[in-house]
């Protein structure tokens, strides 16, 4: 059993090994950075969505920037859009799951908002809906997703493709670079 657990690790560590090699994958969660304290700078908001583990990670990201990451300091205006039960499973009953983002970001979102979808595939139906009336609205767009950037790639403005394919490393991922860019948000909004 320990030599399982220790391949596991050792293919998250392969993973992390492969984006530390990827300059260009670097500077894309450094731009996403300077890029949302902008958005923040101007006034605009940041959203976030996903499903099932990824949703987790959507939730906790948001959480990091409208409660605190390292530093003692104002809220950041940032939410993840399935947190409310209630809109989900009506809009989910009613219309279709698949457009549970969409409508929220069409009712809710602004021109110059920050719209982060993360799917390991790339190939969520309901994030590329909603990526799609970001498009529209002119909100920004960030896939966090895995290899291939699946249908998100051509709709994201910035996109964090991690190189694998393995639902789990990818999604460890994530919330590695997802700290990276609360980190730097924090630090350069606040000047600490």
């Amino acid at each position: 059993m320990s030599e399982k657990i220790k391949q596991i690790i050792s293919e998250s560590i392969a993973v992390k090994n492969k984006i530390l090699q990827d300059a260009a994958l670097l500077k894309t969660v450094d731009d996403i950075a300077a890029m949302m304290v902008a958005a923040l700078k101007k006034g605009n908001r940041v959203y976030f969505c996903g499903n099932g583990g990824s949703a987790a990670d959507a939730q906790h990201l948001a959480a990091e920037f409208s409660g605190r990451f390292y530093i003692d300091r104002d809220a950041l205006p940032a939410e993840a859009l399935h947190c409310n039960t209630s809109y989900l499973t009506a809009v989910g009953n009613d219309y279709s799951y698949d457009v549970i983002y969409a409508r929220l970001i069409k009712g809710i979102g602004n021109s110059g908002d920050v719209l982060v979808g993360l799917s390991t595939s790339g190939n969520s139906a309901n994030i590329i809906k909603a990526f799609e009336v970001a498009r529209e609205k002119g909100i920004v767009t960030v896939g966090f997703t895995g290899e291939t950037g699946g249908k998100m790639k051509p709709l994201s403005d910035y996109l964090v493709n991690v190189p694998s394919t393995n639902t789990p490393r990818i999604q460890e991922s994530h919330i590695t670079l997802g700290h990276i860019v609360c980190q730097f948000v924090e630090e350069q909004y606040f000047g600490k």
